[in-house]
């Protein structure tokens, strides 16, 4: 029997027999299937058709089974394009915003070119806003969503290979002097404070509740990409030094993937993560098909953590990372919110206690900031009346690398030949947003 849809989840007619609509629960199997084939590469990939099914769960805390896009056939009942939106709290300088993150975006081949990708995110845009997210964040395919108003800017995955030459087994006849378990739900709270001493080194950093937590640890399912193995670490006494998360996925193959590593403060990270490094060891080769080895740990921290300072240098190598897609609607409504960060940025720099007018153009629109005695009195859009009005300049959408803090205004200069400043520009923009790092590991 054909299955129809309800009227209240219809979106769209796109006429010849498709529709755009909202998710059920009641399309877990088809979506699942959709997804494994549509996002697995050469063979699908059933974690990530796992994944689609715990996100229509309704166990998620910040997302709903309606919160997908389906584009169906109703002739034939099948799904053949679908995108969805989970929302989460970002940290910027240790300022919350809210974010929308797309995600599982595909559409069958034979339907590719018609809009229909463009049509859902402009749904999932409005439902973003409607949510009081200011910023949207995708990881995906590269140049595609930049026509959709995003930049590539903080770093994804960036970080440190551990080779499997570091591998230190321990001395014959020595006792383990730290060891690991699974974490348990009423150990939250450490996670917590442990996850958070570490992520406070970076400028933007994803925040994670409670609530997500006990997600993380009791509501996702252990086979789907997206789940992280949460782990406490004793020392020889039972007493709790720190914890640890492992992705579920395997790294091309051949690395298990460090989602956090963090101890409780005052303790020494030279003496604990040797111990680390020979758990992820054996956990990585459990993973193993039979016969191959487990060669690199992966530790997609961005460029600072305390584990790299107490690594063998010649054990490590650079990760070649990628970059988040990041939207900002409202450039002028989010340096708002982050004014105190910038306030304090300036006061402790060359320009503290400046007043007067920044006019930063993005050439077809741009802000002014009215500045007294080092305050933001007030950000407001304007449009250039040429070329040559503004003190800084930004060609489409250059400026995210700044506000991100992923570039400086130096090397936009190299990269950009039309994106330029002046002193007052330079000054001000250098003092405010100084290249800085970020790690995040996103919500999904």
């Amino acid at each position: 029997m054909e299955k129809t849809p309800t009227p209240s989840k219809i979106l769209r007619d796109l006429g010849n027999d498709l529709i755009l609509r909202r998710s059920t629960p009641s399309d877990a199997d088809q979506l699942e299937a959709f997804n494994s084939r549509i996002h697995g590469g050469d063979e699908p990939d059933p974690s990530i058709g796992v994944w689609t099914r715990d996100l229509l769960s309704g166990k998620h805390p910040t997302f709903r089974p309606d919160d997908f896009l389906v584009v169906e056939n109703t002739r034939s009942g099948k799904i053949i394009s679908s995108s969805n939106l989970i929302s989460q709290t970002w940290s910027y300088a240790g300022i919350a915003f809210k974010v929308g993150r797309p995600e599982l975006i595909g559409t069958e081949a034979d339907y590719r070119r018609r809009g229909l990708v463009r049509m859902q995110m402009e749904i999932l845009h409005a439902w973003s806003a409607e949510r009081g997210e200011w910023v949207q964040a995708i990881t995906g395919i590269p140049e595609y969503y930049r026509q959709f108003g995003y930049e590539m800017t903080i770093r994804l995955d960036s970080g440190r290979y551990v080779n499997y030459t570091q591998n230190k087994p321990l001395p014959e006849g020595e006792q383990e002097l730290y060891s690991l378990r699974p974490a348990k739900v009423e150990e939250i709270p450490v996670i917590r404070e442990c996850y958070e001493d570490v992520e406070k080194r970076n400028v933007v950093t994803c925040q994670r509740s409670s609530e997500y937590w006990e997600y993380e640890l009791t509501g996702k399912s252990l086979s789907s990409v997206d789940r992280t193995a949460v782990f406490m670490i004793e020392d020889s006494s039972g007493r709790i030094v720190g914890t640890l998360g492992v992705r579920g996925e395997m790294w091309a193959g051949d690395g298990v993937v460090v989602s956090f590593y963090g101890l409780c403060p005052g303790n020494s990270y030279l003496m604990i993560t040797p111990a680390v490094l020979r758990f992820l060891w054996k956990e990585g080769q459990k993973r193993m098909p039979e016969g191959k080895t487990c060669s690199r740990i992966v530790l997609p921290f961005g460029t600072h953590h305390p584990i790299y300072e107490v690594l063998d240098p010649r054990r490590v190598s650079l990760i070649n990372h990628y970059a988040y897609y990041m939207r900002v609607p409202d450039v002028p409504g989010f340096l708002r919110l982050i004014t105190p960060v910038l306030e304090q940025r300036l006061a402790e720099s060359c320009c503290a206690g400046h007043s007067g007018e920044l006019k930063v153009s993005l050439y077809r629109d741009g802000f002014t900031m009215q500045l007294e005695n080092g305050k933001i009195a007030g950000i407001s859009r304007y449009s250039p009346v040429d070329w040559l009005d503004g003190d800084a300049f930004f060609p489409g959408q250059t400026f995210l690398h700044l506000l991100f803090q992923s570039r400086g205004l130096t090397e936009l200069n190299d990269f950009y030949d039309d994106c330029r400043f002046n002193n007052t520009g330079y000054a001000l923009l250098n003092a405010m947003f100084p290249c800085s790092p970020s790690a995040v590991w996103a919500i999904g």
